[in-house]
């Protein structure tokens, strides 16, 4: 939720010095955000899914490095098909998942074609 404060502060910030300062806190607390997330094993969780679709939206908005934020989305959506068959699909969690998996497909999809 930081990084997510910070991402919004430094869509309206006017002046140079507190957008870069608010981008720098944002970068932060997404970063170790991220770490905490991987280190719990559990990339599927509905959780750390909207954690790598609003890290990448970050990067592609704010920081204007669509490589990384393309990168960051493709690896999240990624392993999630890959652990999505662990998940019931009657279960919240699945119905969660799947939902932040179609935004992280939609903005891949997305971006990936204002880079051609």
């Amino acid at each position: 939720m930081k990084g997510d404060y910070n991402r919004y502060m430094a869509e309206v910030a006017l002046d140079p010095a507190r957008k870069q300062k608010v981008t720098d806190e944002g970068l932060k607390a997404y970063q170790t955000a991220t770490d905490l997330a991987e280190k719990s094993g559990d990339e599927l969780t509905p959780l750390n899914l909207g954690l790598a679709l609003n890290f990448s939206v970050f990067y592609y908005e704010i920081l204007r490095q669509p490589d990384s934020a393309i990168k960051l989305a493709k690896k999240a959506f990624d392993n999630a098909i890959m652990g999505l068959d662990k998940l019931n699909e009657e279960d919240e969690a699945y119905k969660d998942a799947t939902q932040i998996m179609a935004l992280l497909r939609d903005n891949l999809e997305i971006w990936q074609s204002e880079g051609n």
